[in-house]
C-alpha cells in the first residue's frame, strides 16, 4: 500500500503581504526615484542646454526657450503662427482649438487670419497663403514657422527696420534649418533665433 502524500506547504498569508510589501517599495524606489535620477543626470551631463529647457539669454538674463514660441506682434519682427493656448502662447494653457474642419468658426477663422496676413504682409488678397500662417498648432506654442510663411514675411520686416530684402533674406537661410536627421519633418524656422539674429543686425547697421 502506497503512504500517503505529504501535504503542500501552506503560505502564510504574512509572508504573502510581506512580499507584496517589498514588491511595491522596490519598484516605486527604482521606477520612481532611481531611474528618473539616472535619467536626468545623464541629461544633464550629455545635453546641459537642452536639459535645462533650451533657454535664450542676453546679457545674463533668461528672454524666453527655444521650445517655447513667443507671440512676436510689432512689424519689424516675423510672426510665430497664431494660437489657440489662453490668449496666446500661454505656457499654463497649451492647447489647441480642437474644432473639427467642417466647424463653421474654424473655417471663419482661417478666413480671417488669412485675410490679416494678406493685409500685414502687402498682399494681394487672392495670393496663397502658408497653412501653418493660418492654422494653430495642436500645443497652441509651436516656436517655428514653415520657410515659406517666413520667406513672404522678409519685405514688411526688412522696410520696416529700414534693411534690404537681401540682408534679411540672408538671416532668414542662416536660420532655416532642415528635417531632423534628413529625414524626418519638414525644414523650419526658429521665430525667436531669426529676430534675435534681426536685432543683432540692426544694432551692426546702426554703429
Amino acid at each position: 500500500m502506497r503512504g500517503a502524500s505529504a501535504p503542500a506547504p501552506v503560505v502564510k498569508l504574512r509572508e504573502h503581504i510581506r512580499l507584496a510589501v517589498v514588491s511595491v517599495i522596490s519598484l516605486t524606489l527604482l521606477t520612481g526615484c532611481i531611474f528618473p535620477l539616472v535619467l536626468f543626470a545623464l541629461g544633464r551631463l550629455l545635453y546641459p542646454a537642452q536639459a535645462a529647457g533650451s533657454l535664450v539669454t542676453r546679457n545674463g538674463v533668461v528672454i524666453g526657450s527655444r521650445l517655447i514660441g513667443q507671440d512676436f506682434t510689432r512689424p519689424e519682427y516675423f510672426h510665430p503662427r497664431p494660437s489657440a493656448a489662453g490668449t496666446g502662447y500661454d505656457g499654463a494653457s497649451s492647447g489647441g482649438t480642437n474644432l473639427g474642419p467642417n466647424n463653421a468658426k474654424l473655417v471663419e477663422s482661417v478666413r480671417q487670419l488669412a485675410e490679416d496676413y494678406r493685409r500685414s504682409n502687402g498682399l494681394p488678397p487672392d495670393a496663397a497663403v502658408p497653412i501653418d500662417a493660418v492654422t494653430r498648432s495642436g500645443s497652441g506654442l509651436d516656436p517655428h514657422i514653415s520657410p515659406q510663411n517666413a520667406a513672404l514675411q522678409v519685405p514688411r520686416v526688412a522696410r520696416t527696420r529700414g534693411l534690404q530684402e537681401d540682408v534679411v533674406r540672408r538671416l532668414l537661410a542662416d536660420y532655416t534649418q532642415g528635417p531632423q536627421l534628413g529625414f524626418m519633418g519638414d525644414p523650419r524656422v526658429s521665430v525667436l533665433d531669426l529676430n534675435l539674429a534681426l536685432d543683432q543686425a540692426a544694432r551692426l547697421t546702426a554703429r
